[in-house]
């Protein structure tokens, strides 16, 4: 699609499924001419070998592979990557690849195996090295599928094992990058601006990733505490936001934690949630909106439907939405990213 049919179809896709909120709903902040290509630095593509063709890399639709080694939203290096790994990896019978992903500067060779001779891999290393990439990794994960990474079996073939990405921002193999940084500023300014952070404000912050928004509350002076499952997150997060408190676990599971250092916190309160797409577990809902009642909420979602479930029930509890602000951050996808802004009646 052009750019104003694609911002036209979103936004008639949200105004539908936010219909509760649509005087409330602002028009879709949408991405450049120069960022609707080229973008995606953060990707996961299955891996499949074929006698005839060699190995291709794709997407699966139900037991079909669709090959997109030159994919346009992909950036320059994953699809040199992608280039390099078809031409020098080794057979599927010597190295059995079932997944390559990519986070920014990072690369991870996924294998289905216990273990594999990496003299076999060596062509592939040499050719992955040129293409712009950091860091690569071998992962070796027998079960790999709709988990991807185990704890174990983790080697670093070649190069860092972290990189800087946009902001300075400190990441390994597995972190989670949000797509075009421009827009994503502009969301996190907005929901600085509504959070309104300062000395006399704690602010928890909840599925915090990396900690590129802890890195903004304390900056601002806030006592911060960040929520993250993954271990190198938790990690990289003390380097990105050292002066924040960061406690590794679901946020369902820190509830108890997180309760304590809310409660001992005398001035001013606000919440920053950013949760996978499944949204908002059930306790979390249920803690934000019936304990911690924070003054304010930024809530930044990905999937509009279990934004609207979650806001319903912060509504019901005594919360008001105060403005929906959505952001195109998967230009030439159907994706639309949200930011809601909820106050405290």
């Amino acid at each position: 699609m052009e750019p104003t049919a694609s911002l036209a179809q979103k936004q008639r896709y949200l105004e539908r499924v936010l219909q509760r909120w649509a005087d409330r709903l602002a028009p879709v902040s949408g991405a450049a001419a120069s960022e609707r290509l080229g973008y995606r630095d953060r990707v996961t593509l299955t891996a499949r070998f074929d006698d005839d063709a060699g190995w291709r890399f794709g997407l699966m639709r139900r037991d079909e592979l669709i090959a997109i080694h030159d994919c346009p939203v992909h950036t320059e290096r994953v699809r040199a990557l992608v280039k390099a790994l078809a031409e020098q990896m080794p057979p599927h019978a010597d190295v059995p690849l079932g997944y390559l992903h990519v986070a920014g500067a990072q690369a991870t060779l996924v294998v289905k195996a216990r273990q594999v001779d990496p003299v076999k891999l060596e062509r592939a290393v040499a050719a992955a090295a040129v293409t712009g990439i950091e860091g690569l990794w071998l992962h070796l994960h027998p079960s790999a599928g709709r988990r991807l990474f185990a704890r174990s079996g983790w080697q670093l073939l070649w190069g860092a094992p972290e990189s800087r990405g946009p902001g300075g921002l400190l990441h390994g193999p597995t972190a989670f990058l949000q797509a075009l940084p421009r827009l994503h500023g502009e969301a996190v300014a907005a929901a600085t601006e509504f959070l309104d952070p300062g000395v006399s404000t704690a602010v928890i912050d909840l599925y915090c990733g990396l900690g590129s928004t802890l890195r903004e509350w304390t900056a601002a002076g806030s006592t911060t505490l960040g929520i993250e499952l993954s271990g190198e997150a938790v990690r990289l997060a003390a380097h990105n936001a050292p002066a924040a408190t960061v406690l590794r676990g679901t946020c369902v599971q820190r509830l108890p934690q997180a309760r304590e250092w809310w409660a001992a916190f005398g001035g001013r309160r606000v919440a920053y949630v950013n949760p996978p797409r499944s949204g908002l577990e059930a306790e979390v809902t249920s803690a934000l909106a019936e304990q911690y009642r924070p003054e304010r909420i930024a809530y930044l979602s990905c999937s509009a439907g279990t934004l609207a479930r979650d806001l319903q029930e912060l509504e019901a509890a005594g919360y008001r939405v105060h403005a929906i602000l959505p952001y195109d951050f998967f230009p030439l996808t159907h994706h639309v990213e949200t930011l809601a802004l909820i106050e405290r009646r």
